[in-house]
């Protein structure tokens, strides 16, 4: 599984840089939860005991402290014109988070509301990360977190996939990486297991499981997972209960009759055991979707990729169009 952003900030919390020596009046204040608040006693102790500091950590960019600045308050009261300082160089974003993770772990600690204002900011900055990798970060529950994900969903950015403790990526609904794994194995049939599986976000076991399933000429997602996807037909009616869609009309309705013929398709031997017969009924599964997910594809489809998908589309209906007159002339030679 592909690992970002997580472990980035985690190499960062040992030590970004080497220890430089930088001025006191270079530094800007710390852009942290707790605000401009200072314990103006905690840093008379800290300049009164007398001890050797570990070196501070700044943001680079932006020379914010991320961690120390009562370090910094105590070294000024001793009158000390340089500091310590080691840099990390990311984003404001992870050095905010940096500083929050910092300040739930040692030093003067967070209150619980400083720590929910700080899960709210980095759920805006970093809405692929899980529940617990945010809660892990600030001190809060990942039920808190949960909560405070909710109540602010219009705000928050939306993802299909979120970014775990140990930074793995894994999607928010497996069917909808099944699908994704379904369409790149039949796009990319000679592809590793592990490559599909790095390309749709799931595991490589899923990819096994899915190019398996295709091979059967069953359905890529399994019955009790396709209610999370919103795309199954209320129901019964064995194995695929999904309506057979190709683009169209968002109002265009779907024939009963269609539906039952591709379920009949995927149980037919005759198909099943040839690789031809298996290589279409890949291709049937995979381009299930219901209308208005065509409809999303086409309103988030950059300006500059709609031309050359306009015409690998029509390419693709030609062909099938053609496929449909070839079957229609076979069904009239042998009538």
């Amino acid at each position: 599984m592909t690992r970002v952003g997580v472990s980035v900030i985690n190499a960062a919390a040992q030590g970004a840089s080497a220890p430089q020596i930088v001025p006191v009046e270079a530094l800007r204040p710390s852009d942290s939860p707790r605000g401009l608040r200072q314990d103006e006693e905690h840093v008379r102790k800290l300049a009164e005991s007398g001890r050797d500091f570990e070196p501070i950590l700044v943001h680079r960019p932006t020379m914010r402290v991320i961690d120390g600045m009562h370090r910094l308050s105590a070294m000024a009261l001793r009158g000390h014109r340089e500091i310590a300082v080691r840099f990390f160089d990311g984003s404001e974003a992870d050095a905010y988070v940096l500083s929050v993770q910092l300040n739930v772990r040692h030093g003067l600690p967070l209150t619980r509301g400083e720590r929910r204002l700080a899960a709210s900011r980095i759920l805006l900055s970093h809405p692929h990360w899980s529940d617990r990798a945010i809660a892990e970060r600030t001190g809060l529950s990942d039920k808190t977190v949960g909560k405070l994900r909710r109540s602010a969903s219009a705000e928050i950015p939306q993802s299909h996939s979120r970014v775990g403790r140990d930074g793995a990526v894994r999607p928010l609904n497996s069917a909808e990486g099944r699908r994704r794994a379904a369409s790149l194995l039949t796009a990319h049939p000679d592809a590793s297991l592990r490559e599909l599986a790095e390309r749709s976000g799931v595991s490589t076991a899923t990819v096994r499981d899915v190019r398996d399933r295709l091979y059967r000429g069953q359905d890529p997602v399994p019955d009790g997972r396709r209610g999370a996807a919103g795309d199954a037909v209320a129901g019964a009616g064995g194995p695929l209960r999904h309506t057979v869609c190709c683009p169209g009309r968002p109002d265009e309705p779907r024939g009963a009759a269609a539906l039952a013929a591709l379920q009949r398709l995927a149980k037919d031997p005759s198909l099943k055991g040839t690789e031809p017969g298996r290589l279409l009924l890949r291709m049937l599964l995979t381009t299930q979707l219901e209308p208005s997910r065509w409809q999303e594809i086409a309103a988030v489809l950059p300006a500059h990729c709609a031309p050359l998908v306009r015409a690998a589309a029509e390419q693709r209906a030609a062909e099938w169009n053609a496929l449909a007159r070839t079957l229609a002339r076979h069904a009239e030679g042998a009538a």
